[in-house]
């Protein structure tokens, strides 16, 4: 058995707009515009087994959000699962658009209610992690032009003040962005997500904004309550070279610190820890041609992949944390998880990955918590309902909460905090 330090936080993670329900913001109008176009596109996007095990992604209905798992109003019972898990942390999002639905006019009631979400975490014993921009904006935002105005970061500074002022009595973890570099790449790179503007001298723009906001955002906090932690989470992706061919691995160190480390350069002096979220690995090809990610194509060997086709790659974690230790920073796993709606491999993608983060550990990484994704299954934003990622199953129909057996592997390791491992 490893042990893991003690102190160590355990939990999940949510974002509001995949599991509240009824929200209002850009992203609710994105959808209602383009759930057909997705629903048609999928034939041509998915392969074969996907959709026939998944054949709800051809219905447009799987793109519309909705009322998703109505954790808005179901939030105690869900902490209660969390809390019957041993979880002692959770890690959730608070949206913007309910806060500050019109500009400059702040909802008493919606301020109020998440005050109840923190202080449920509370009674049950576990530590809140607060996320302020998880992708969603309010309409308002749009309507100015989103993270390409500088006028954006302003209005993000005045929410951020808001909230820190209301909740800094009864929150140590802030994370005011959610993987800025996500969102820039899917929204301004590839084109998938909203406003869908493929140029890359906007997509610089839009990156200089969101750090710009997130240094600014660190100094309004810290202001409020210095004794606060504040920290990026930052989606991290192992590559490698595919077959090892001399121009992928000339192009791999490039690519690496591009999307894995530029922005933790960028705010390094301005993260009391770092967030890693890692899901895959990806093996990098330099090609002619064009495709989603220009002349740059991943590849997998497809030794273990998860509903969404993507390479499980356990490793993975170890390596990434590896490099993210020369930040002398502490580190936190606020995402880590797999689309898995038949709960096959879950329970072996835990173990795995905990495998190497504790290695990580023995080697002298300073790693304090483990957040998996996601506590419930949820809205996958483009790819609406149908990846299951949730330690716990939703009937999308009746809304009713089942554990999957794998929550129960999980469990079993934060109560004895260790792993074990075979020699």
């Amino acid at each position: 058995m490893k042990k893991f330090p003690d102190g160590f936080l355990w939990g999940a993670a949510t974002a509001a707009h995949q599991v509240e329900g009824h929200n209002n913001n850009d992203w609710t109008e994105w959808e209602k515009a383009n759930a057909e176009r997705l629903a048609k596109e999928a034939q041509n996007y998915w392969q074969p087994w996907q959709q026939e095990k998944f054949p709800e992604m051809f219905n447009p209905a799987n793109y519309i959000s909705g009322r998703a798992c109505d954790h808005y109003n179901r939030y105690e019972e869900d902490f209660d699962l969390a809390k019957e898990m041993g979880h002692n942390a959770h890690r959730f999002s608070i949206e913007w658009s309910r806060i500050e639905p019109e500009e400059g006019k702040f909802n008493q009631d919606e301020i109020k209610h998440y005050q109840k979400v923190i202080l449920a975490l509370r009674e049950r014993g576990m530590e809140p992690f607060v996320t302020l921009w998880h992708w969603t904006n309010p309409i308002w935002i749009q309507n100015i032009g989103g993270w390409q105005n500088k006028k954006t970061i302003d209005y993000f500074l005045r929410y951020v003040e808001k909230i820190a002022n209301e909740y800094k009595y009864l929150v140590n973890f802030w994370m005011p962005l959610n993987e800025p570099g996500s969102f820039v790449g899917m929204a301004f790179i590839q084109g998938s997500f909203p406003p869908q503007k493929r140029n890359i001298f906007t997509a610089n723009l839009v990156f200089k904004n969101l750090m710009n906001a997130y240094r600014k955002s660190y100094a309004v906090i810290k202001k409020i309550t210095p004794r606060s932690e504040i920290g990026l989470s930052h989606y991290a992706t192992y590559m490698e070279p595919y077959k090892n061919r001399i121009r992928n691995r000339i192009i791999v160190p490039v690519l690496d610190y591009i999307r894995n480390w530029r922005f933790l350069d960028t705010v390094n002096d301005y993260n009391d820890f770092i967030g890693i979220q890692y899901y895959h690995h990806d093996l990098v090809n330099l090609k002619f041609g064009k495709g989603r990610w220009g002349p740059i194509e991943v590849k997998s060997e497809n030794l273990w992949t998860n509903d969404m086709g993507w390479e499980i790659y356990p490793e993975g974690i170890y390596h990434i944390l590896k490099k993210a230790a020369v930040y002398k920073k502490p580190i936190y796993i606020t995402e880590n998880g797999t689309a898995d709606a038949n709960d096959e491999h879950r329970a072996r993608f835990i173990r795995e990955h905990l495998k190497y983060v504790a290695q990580a550990i023995e080697e002298g990484v300073d790693v304090h918590g483990y957040f998996h994704w996601s506590l419930l299954d949820n809205f996958e934003w483009d790819k609406g309902f149908w990846p299951r990622f949730g330690l716990v199953e939703i009937d999308y129909e009746t809304l009713e909460r089942k554990r999957r057996p794998s929550s129960y592997t999980y469990e079993k390791i934060i109560k004895s905090n260790a792993i074990e491992v075979n020699d």
